[in-house]
């Protein structure tokens, strides 16, 4: 029996209005079928722009992807926006990314849970019909998905085992989706501001992680939940001023950060200083350095400087509280901050990196100065979720490390950047 689609806890519109983001910016991945089928429907070179449909995804990979032009466009997009195979074979004769984006499927326990990419516009614009009535649509590309990936039910009627918490340890299905679920009501509380909401669910992680759970299981789990919850609402200032600056180390692995989620390596939008190098070392220098003109890596930010990135903004306006709300909601709820959804990352070290997009999208809204205050947060916000659950950099060594180290500073982070 097919496992069921779960609802988002929130109101979340969508539609493609032919944005071109997808088929522009993306490289899409194929399996094996899905590369035959477009081989034998009999593509030609001169149709192609002088290009092969399908070619190697990387040097040293064995994996296939659908070819790209100069710009980063697919081969298959025509000069009207439209998909060649779509109009030549039909909507279902597209790969299964093509048509499953900007949804994300994540299996958790007897369910699937339903992502978003707010990478795509009209996600962070919540424009379109409301989720519910993609749900026949979602049921089949679930179907699909566990074909692709050749998924099979665990003993226990999952597809997948739950993700780590931390360092080997896990909670089974049930309790991992209580903690889903606790901090997802957090985050839905529309009365506080979101960088409070984060605040608490840091507060609340942070004393999670440092018990030991081995015997809190089930019910015993949500009470514990609930009363850290009630702790962090008696502990937690309510002013984002009350928190000192973050450290200049801080900042600094801020600033780095700052510039992974901000870069764009290929397709219309990309950044600016990226050929060879030399540019990319130089602009990771003045990342590091935050003073002057920010580096141009995505041609969607603007020009501005790191001291234009420190001015307050003062508090959000609603609206722009109300996709704030959607965002943190639809990714928390969908588990798309680890295991399966991003690269096997554990489930703590998950939720601080996606706590940290608050004071990124924050950080990268400053730039759009002359930029109403809402569009300005949409626009970080499709910069920012590129890369979430989507770049394999980000589970590195490396910039793990770079997590560990900013982990202590993050309440401060978001507190600084919420001015």
């Amino acid at each position: 029996m097919p496992l069921p689609i779960k609802s988002l806890p929130v109101v979340q519109n969508w539609d493609c209005h032919a944005t071109g983001a997808c088929c522009k910016e993306y490289r899409i991945l194929l399996s094996p079928e899905e590369a035959q089928r477009i081989q034998a429907q009999g593509w030609t070179r001169e149709e192609l722009d002088g290009r092969e449909p399908v070619v190697q995804a990387s040097t040293f990979g064995t994996g296939l992807q659908l070819n790209h032009r100069a710009d980063g466009s697919c081969v298959f997009l025509s000069d009207q926006g439209r998909c060649r195979i779509h109009e030549k074979h039909g909507y279902e004769t597209k790969p299964l990314p093509c048509r499953l984006y900007p949804f994300i499927l994540v299996p958790a326990g007897v369910e699937w849970r339903v992502g978003m990419r707010f990478a795509c516009p009209s996600v962070a614009a919540n424009r379109g019909r409301s989720l519910p009535e993609h749900d026949a649509d979602l049921r089949l590309f679930a179907a699909e998905l566990v074909q692709r990936e050749k998924l099979s039910l665990q003993t226990d009627g999952s597809l997948t085992p739950p993700p780590r918490l931390d360092n080997g340890e896990r909670l089974d299905w049930p309790d991992t989706l209580r903690l889903v679920d606790g901090f997802s009501a957090i985050v839905r509380r529309t009365k506080e501001p979101v960088e409070l909401r984060l605040r608490k669910c840091l507060h609340v992680m942070t004393s999670m992680r440092q018990a030991n759970l081995s015997d809190v299981r089930g019910k015993r789990l949500a009470e514990l939940f609930q009363l850290l919850t009630s702790a962090a609402d008696q502990e937690v200032s309510s002013s984002p001023t009350q928190l000192p600056r973050p450290t200049w180390t801080a900042r600094i692995l801020f600033r780095q950060a700052a510039a992974l989620f901000t870069r764009k390596d290929h397709g219309p939008f990309r950044g600016e200083g990226l050929s060879g190098p030399f540019a990319r070392l130089y602009a990771a220098w003045r990342f590091a350095r935050g003073t002057g003109p920010v580096p141009r890596l995505h041609k969607r930010l603007p020009e501005a400087t790191f001291e234009d990135a420190e001015i307050p903004r003062g508090p959000l306006p609603a609206d722009a509280e109300a996709v704030l709300t959607r965002y943190y909601a639809v990714k928390i709820s969908s588990l798309q901050f680890c295991g399966a959804a991003s690269f096997g990352m554990p489930f703590w070290r998950g939720f601080e990196l996606l706590v940290l997009t608050y004071p990124l999208v924050m950080w990268a809204s400053r730039l759009y100065r002359d930029t109403p205050r809402e569009k300005a947060i949409i626009d970080s916000l499709t910069v920012i979720d590129d890369h979430f659950g989507f770049n394999r950099v980000l589970v590195t060594f490396r910039q793990q490390l770079s997590l560990w180290m900013m982990a202590g500073e993050l309440s401060r982070l978001i507190a600084w950047y919420s001015r």
